[in-house]
């Protein structure tokens, strides 16, 4: 690691996608990986049984798919092949009632009632016109918007919370419901202001780009990214956890995949007192309580259009998705929690061995929660799909502590990196128009930290790069 123009440290997508743009441009890049191997939260492994793969972070990559950090890299041709189910949503109201999300706003909108002109006008409208809402959600921080009259019609409806659209927006359930669980993905209570955003974005996006897996696993995006950069030069070396910037080689630039708080124990002293004491009081979200299921056969459910869609939110009816989104920002779990599952295999058949199936879900809980959610999330499945357990062949349980001694960057198993309440949203890690670039010289910090926030979209990872990129050259 000698005559380096950069050094990243950290291997997540943010950390590879800034290391491939610099090594784009000539630069020399090394990235420096705690892990014994890259990938940060995306990564594959078969954690149950063998020939079951499960993705221990995202599994959907809608956001990947609509970057534009990732279609600028050409990733897609670079060998990541994206699979898609026959719908990216199913939302279980009552056992043997449901809703679907369907690739075509149209359609959803056919199975919404008189809410789908609604339904149509507003997620249909921007799916219309995805590729400016990507540059401008994914890209806040630029000025002037990319898209401006896009940004303007998302921030007319996604500024509410999500509750004030399923109360007064919509009047019947499937809407009310499919909206809800689209917004609970935020991690916020339903009620928070900016809710709504989460749930107008990833509803968007499904319509325009659907919600796809990567073939074999997510971790294939992680390999596209570090072949790209091996083919350029750079390097990833695993193994290695920085815990002070005096232990990096000397470089130019230096990027930092690393959370908030994370980043002002490295820095230390460095750091003038203002911004420290900002990273230091970064606020955690709630976390996830997350199973990995290797499944005998497919999901038993009594709606059986469940079983041909790829992601399916429990949530039961919209007010009880907002009781449980707004128990858990108490500090409790619900009786009746809203659980998120994802059965991969529905699309990927390569996850599982022939005639089986791979499952994980997960709920939200307090982060740093101590509790065991397991019976509790079964139970929950069980209702709407009878006979679950019994498909049960082998699970894997990870409790907030497990993730977070996992990858150092789910503090308290926030998978977000943050809060995403409005005060963190905007001015994430601090209020900016270059959010990414720190105090000292040369040197960006380029997480979930950091905006546009969580998601496998490499956003953050870009801006720093390029924007270090353009004080190298001037």
């Amino acid at each position: 690691m000698t005559d380096l123009d950069a050094v990243v440290v950290g291997a997540g997508v943010n950390g590879l996608v800034a290391a491939v743009v610099l090594a784009e441009a000539g630069m020399r890049v090394t990235v420096i990986e705690a892990e014994s191997r890259p990938g940060g939260a995306l990564r594959s492994e078969e954690l149950t049984l063998p020939g079951f793969v499960h993705d221990i972070g995202a599994t959907v990559l809608s956001l990947g798919l609509a970057s534009p950090a990732m279609r600028a890299l050409g990733i897609t041709p670079a060998g990541v092949e994206f699979l898609h189910a026959a719908a990216p949503l199913g939302h279980a109201i009552r056992p043997g009632e449901s809703v679907l999300l369907h690739r075509s706003h149209q359609e959803t909108a056919a199975g919404l009632g008189r809410d789908g002109r609604r339904w149509s006008a507003v997620l249909g409208g921007l799916a219309d016109r995805w590729e400016g809402l990507a540059e401008s959600v994914l890209d806040l921080s630029h000025l002037p918007p990319r898209a401006p009259l896009t940004l303007a019609r998302f921030g007319l409806h996604g500024g509410w919370p999500a509750s004030t659209p399923i109360r007064h927006g919509f009047h019947q359930e499937p809407a009310r419901a499919l909206f809800a669980g689209l917004a609970a993905h935020s991690f916020l209570p339903l009620t928070a202001l900016g809710s709504s955003a989460f749930g107008i974005v990833l509803g968007s996006f499904a319509h325009a780009v659907g919600w796809p897996v990567a073939a074999g696993g997510s971790e294939r995006l992680v390999d596209a990214l570090v072949a790209r950069l091996r083919s350029l030069g750079g390097d990833v070396v695993t193994g290695t956890r920085i815990t002070d910037l005096g232990q990096l080689p000397s470089a130019r630039t230096v990027v930092l995949d690393v959370e908030a708080r994370q980043f002002a124990r490295i820095a230390g002293d460095r750091l003038p007192a203002r911004y420290r004491r900002r990273l230091e009081r970064w606020r955690y979200g709630p976390a996830a309580y997350k199973i990995d299921w290797a499944l005998d056969g497919r999901i038993p459910w009594t709606d059986e259009e469940l079983a041909a869609v790829g992601t399916v939110h429990i949530g039961g009816t919209a007010e009880t998705v907002i009781a449980s989104e707004s128990a858990v920002a108490a500090g409790r779990v619900s009786d009746d929690p809203y659980v998120l599952l994802v059965q991969a295999s529905v699309a990927d058949p390569s996850r599982a061995p022939i005639g089986k199936q791979t499952g994980w879900a997960y709920i939200h809980v307090p982060n740093g929660w101590r509790g065991d959610a397991t019976v509790l999330i079964e139970d929950r499945i069980e209702r709407f799909a009878p006979g679950f357990r019994e498909r049960i062949l082998a699970r894997h349980v990870w409790t907030p502590s497990a993730l977070e001694a996992w990858d150092a960057n789910l503090v308290g198993g926030d998978i977000g990196g943050g809060a995403n309440d409005v005060a963190q949203l905007f001015a994430r890690p601090r209020l900016s128009h270059a959010p990414w670039r720190t105090p000292l010289r040369g040197v960006y910090l380029a997480s979930t930290s950091v905006l546009p926030g969580g998601g496998a979209h490499g956003m953050a990872g870009w801006n720093a790069a390029h924007d270090a990129l353009r004080h190298l050259i001037s």
